[in-house]
């Protein structure tokens, strides 16, 4: 943690053209000196991430810890052209250039952004996501048809924790800050046995928070709260010189509230009765063997295991009995006191169980002439998630329905990495996929979807020196169809809809200057989706406290845009990192019908939570005295919320520090988030949720954390 890089190289200069390259952060050294490489453990192979045919990030343990990262919430501004979702207490749905979900208020798992956390698929859950003990944060831009199929179709989302290691280490820390927050964390790493054959690591962490909300009404402080604990066990076996086994359990707990929306849009001070929660409790397990022992190829098997409980609730009217009695629902002439009481609660319980198999080349192993690493292997995967939907309006039964949903995927894969001479490599993958799908809830609707699916890419890249490779990619993935559900007689048009199918066309250049110091990676992109899934909602005007929820169909629409992400070491104490990201997403033709029946045309307009720019920008300085200083600022320009209307968040920047003192395995640190107290949207919404206003259509939003500070202390021994 408390490590200073030393970097002192040769300048290769260079004159360079090529006007790309790719995202990501990457260190390296002359030819005469160790080379400290950053490895992309979301690949098939383990690739260096200089040498990846494809835009990638990776924000590694340094960074993470001189940010004091506690959440993956607290790391997605660093990453070029990524957004969320603000509808849930903790970051659950993602975007990356401009697509993926919003939301998943009902409906079967259909993820556009895949989310997993050491081989453990958790993608449309996210949320338990603690960077405490963790390696890096892998984010693969672009669709992953070869290596992870339907669930990636905008890219993959990738925790690495950090791996046992035979000698023995403890770590502690703790942090105390305002909004009551309270963190206890903790590590362990060793051998087990005395041949150092049997490795483990053992890591803990407890956050609780009150969730910078205070309710009025209820007199409290914690309706928003965070209470989260996160467990997790690493075993490594090195059973043989040619077998090893890493079993991986991972068990989180988070049972955070809720009560974020206000009616006057103030924002911290709700007014709720019956303040929401949103739990997810998981417990997920994955054992990875690697056997070396083959004459030409290695096996790999990947097993996963997940168990989900998750419970998100609200209160759908965002007041409380005595505020709406004291509203006139009535005229002026004859008033009458509101009526209006709105709860919604939905349980949902997943489980997922997965096996891959693969084999690849080893050295003996490559083909046509030795130029050839390839790569076979099959997939499949079991989902099954039972929903139970309830909610009450004025004390009356309003939406109720039990659901099951079982899904089950088939997958073959094929990969070829070719070495063509002159510093050229081509690699192209292939991936077959079929989906297997059943539902059935009590309202009467079934579906038994089947489909085929493939997807796939072929990457030409180029070492142009050892400071400089440029590469072009294409890529094809995809989304699976699907179906909706509870939809009046008048949208029976709207059942279904079909596969959603996304090529995306990149050229990118990584590039070291500066003696090596300086490292800069650029990617520009061209992305053509077909057959969009846009997620649709309309307010149902006699029933206003309903909404219809679908997904359809838009035709297509192209994004296009670039990622910039730059680090330099500017001396032996002090460094810069940056990242910043331009986004073009709009719709191709796409009208949809209001709540009222009216068309509204979306052709041409920007996609929801697809800022045009996203920046990030950081320092770190380490002064041989043992001072440390870290500067953080981050934002992006303003964006839509939603799909179904215009309402728009703000452009925002903000402000992060960290100061303290590190001496040899201990060190202390006062920091601050947000400093300037930004007020900025991460969720909105446009409709009518005042029965004294008519139901008249208005914006309601939700705001991030406002500005905290705290103390973190943290010791190795």
């Amino acid at each position: 943690m408390f490590t200073k890089k030393t970097f002192s190289h040769k300048l290769t200069p260079l004159a360079l053209s090529v006007a790309t390259a790719f995202s990501g952060q990457v260190f390296a050294q002359d030819n005469d000196a160790n080379i400290e490489v950053i490895k992309v453990t979301a690949d098939f192979r383990n690739q260096e991430l200089l040498t990846l045919p494809a835009s990638a990030t990776i924000i590694d343990a340094k960074q993470i810890e001189d940010e004091g990262n506690q959440h993956f919430e607290d790391v997605l501004n660093s990453i070029a052209n990524f957004n969320w979702s603000g509808g849930s207490s903790r970051p659950r749905y993602f975007q990356i250039r401009g697509v993926g979900e919003q939301e998943d208020y009902q409906g079967a798992p259909n993820s556009s952004v895949g989310y997993v956390i050491d081989d453990i698929d958790l993608s449309g859950l996210g949320m338990v996501s603690s960077m405490y003990d963790l390696q890096q944060v892998e984010v693969l831009r672009g669709p992953q048809g070869t290596r992870y199929g339907a669930n990636a179709l905008a890219g993959l989302i990738y925790l690495k924790s950090n791996d046992p290691e035979a000698e023995r280490e403890h770590g502690a820390e703790v942090s105390f800050g305002d909004d009551n927050l309270r963190t206890f964390s903790g590590y362990s790493t060793g051998a087990i046995n005395k041949s150092e054959t049997l490795l483990y690591r053992a890591t803990i962490q407890q956050h609780d928070q009150d969730g910078f909300r205070d309710n009025t009404y209820l007199g409290r402080s914690d309706t928003n709260k965070r209470d989260e604990f996160t467990g997790r066990i690493k075993l490594r076996w090195l059973a043989t010189d040619d077998l090893t086994a890493d079993l991986t359990v991972l068990h989180a707990d988070f049972d955070n509230g809720y009560d974020a929306w206000t009616l006057d849009n103030n924002g911290f001070k709700t007014n709720t009765d019956q303040p929401g929660v949103d739990n997810q409790k998981t417990t997920g397990t994955s054992l990875k063997l690697n056997y070396t022992g083959f004459e030409k190829f290695n096996l790999t098997s990947i097993t996963s295991y997940a168990s989900t409980d998750h419970q998100h609730a609200y209160d759908g009217d965002w007041a409380n009995p005595d505020y709406w009695a004291s509203r006139n629902c009535g005229t002026a002439e004859a008033p009458e006191a509101c009526e209006y009481d709105y709860l919604w609660d939905k349980k949902g319980d997943r489980r997922t169980i997965s096996q891959e198999f693969r084999f690849s080349s080893n050295e003996n192993g490559r083909i046509f002439a030795d130029s050839t690493d390839w790569l076979v292997g099959v997939y499949a995967m079991n989902l099954k998630e039972d929903n139970d939907l309830y909610s009450e309006y004025n004390t009356w039964p309003d939406e109720v329905m039990q659901s099951k949903y079982n899904a089950t995927n088939y997958a073959v894969f094929a990969q070829l990495d070719s070495n063509l001479g002159n510093g050229y490599n081509l690699s192209t993958g292939l991936r077959l996929e079929r989906r297997n799908s059943e539902y059935s809830d009590t309202n009467g609707d079934a579906f038994k979807p089947s489909e085929s699916m493939w997807g796939g890419h072929i990457a030409l890249s180029k070492k142009l020196s050892n400071q400089h490779s440029t590469y072009v990619r294409v890529a094809r993935g995809y989304k699976a169809g699907g179906f909706n559900m509870s939809l009046p007689a008048e949208l029976a048009d709207k059942k279904e809809f079909d596969t959603e199918i996304l090529y995306n066309y990149e050229i990118g250049l990584k590039s070291f200057w500066l003696n090596n110091d300086l490292s800069t990676n650029l990617s520009v992109f061209y992305m053509d989706r077909q057959d969009q899934q846009v997620s649709a909602s309309q307010q149902d005007p006699e029933k206003p406290q309903r909404f219809i929820l679908f997904t359809e169909n838009a035709g297509s629409s192209k994004n296009y845009g670039a990622e910039l992400d730059a680090k330099w070491q500017a001396t032996d104490n002090l460094e810069f990192y940056a990242s910043i990201g331009y986004l073009e997403a709009t719709y191709g033709d796409y009208i949809y019908k209001d709540k009222y029946g009216s068309p509204v045309d979306l052709s041409g307009r920007e996609l929801a939570h697809s800022p045009k720019f996203t920046n990030s920008l950081g320092t770190t300085y380490r002064a041989d005295n043992g001072i440390f200083v870290n500067l953080h600022t981050s934002g992006k320009s303003k964006f839509f919320y939603s799909d179904s209307n215009d309402s728009q968040s703000k452009g925002y920047q903000i402000l992060n520090a960290r100061v303290g003192y590190e001496a040899d395995g201990w060190g202390v640190y006062l920091w601050g988030r947000n400093l300037f107290d930004k007020k900025y949207g991460v969720r909105g919404f446009y409709f009518g949720n005042e029965p004294d206003l008519g139901w008249a259509d208005k914006q309601y939003i939700r705001y991030g954390d406002p500005r905290s500070v705290g103390v973190t202390a943290n010791i190795k021994f």
